[in-house]
């Protein structure tokens, strides 16, 4: 693998709360998902950063997540799969006519927080996410955790491309799950450790878990989650590494 897309989760400011250095971070990441308002986001902030992704040159994704701005996202919901379907496919399109706007078009579609974690375990959310997808474009690309046999499946049988997903900032489990969020060491705070782990992933096709066990792993793209304390310092090094170690940075 000589090529890797750098996605990064953003648009997550909220009125007179802000999150994030989506500005910034534009200038190292080659693929944006951009919050829908159901987590985070509002429409100005929606509006704001597509345009500066697309000012960047950087391909626009929609972040959809559940209805839960309180818990950004990250709560579990029970959903029917009706449910599960029209709020997708409502986000989609809001972000998409913000992306109509300014003359360009999405090409990805990842789920955010519980919503994607949940859809990587249980057949009956990945299968409402992939149709959601599906009916509002079958050209768009449905992002998948790297380690989710069942959500690459549910977006394939779909009839769409999809993009296996790993993390740059983020500890994994054996399994191959992510490390939860409460656990000591699960978001990587020196850009050392997301550089280390990209790198092994790149050129061997495989992370250490936590465990100290490895993992094998095939993936297109790298997240950065835009939210994290060292965020920017982390996508400033990836960008720089992988260029002087001769891997393309670009758009899956």
């Amino acid at each position: 693998m000589s090529k890797i897309d750098l996605n990064c989760d953003m648009g997550e400011s909220f009125g007179n709360y802000k999150l994030g250095d989506d500005a910034e971070m534009l200038n190292y990441v080659t693929s944006a998902n951009i919050a829908c308002g159901f987590h985070a986001g509002d429409p100005v902030v929606m509006a704001q950063t597509v345009a500066l992704a697309v000012a960047k040159g950087v391909t626009l994704g929609a972040h959809p997540s559940y209805p839960d701005l309180q818990g950004f996202g990250r709560r579990k919901m029970e959903l029917s799969s009706d449910e599960i379907e029209a709020l997708v496919l409502y986000q989609i399109g809001a972000l998409a006519a913000f992306a109509h706007a300014c003359g360009t078009e999405l090409t990805h579609v990842k789920a955010h927080g519980m919503l994607y974690n949940t859809a990587a375990i249980e057949p009956p959310v990945a299968k409402a996410l992939a149709h959601a997808i599906a009916r509002y474009s079958q050209g768009l690309t449905m992002v998948c955790l790297a380690t989710s046999p069942l959500m690459i499946e549910a977006g394939q049988k779909a009839g769409l491309r999809v993009a296996r997903e790993a993390f740059a900032d983020r500890a994994y489990n054996a399994d191959g799950t992510l490390v939860n969020r409460k656990q000591p060491g699960s978001l990587f705070t020196e850009p050392r450790q997301a550089l280390e782990q990209v790198l092994r992933l790149v050129k061997q096709g495989e992370i250490r878990a936590v465990d100290g066990s490895t993992l094998k792993l095939a993936a297109d793209t790298v997240c950065i989650h835009g939210d994290g304390p060292a965020a920017l310092p982390i996508a400033r090094t990836l960008r720089q590494q992988l260029t002087q170690e001769g891997i393309t940075l670009s758009p899956y």
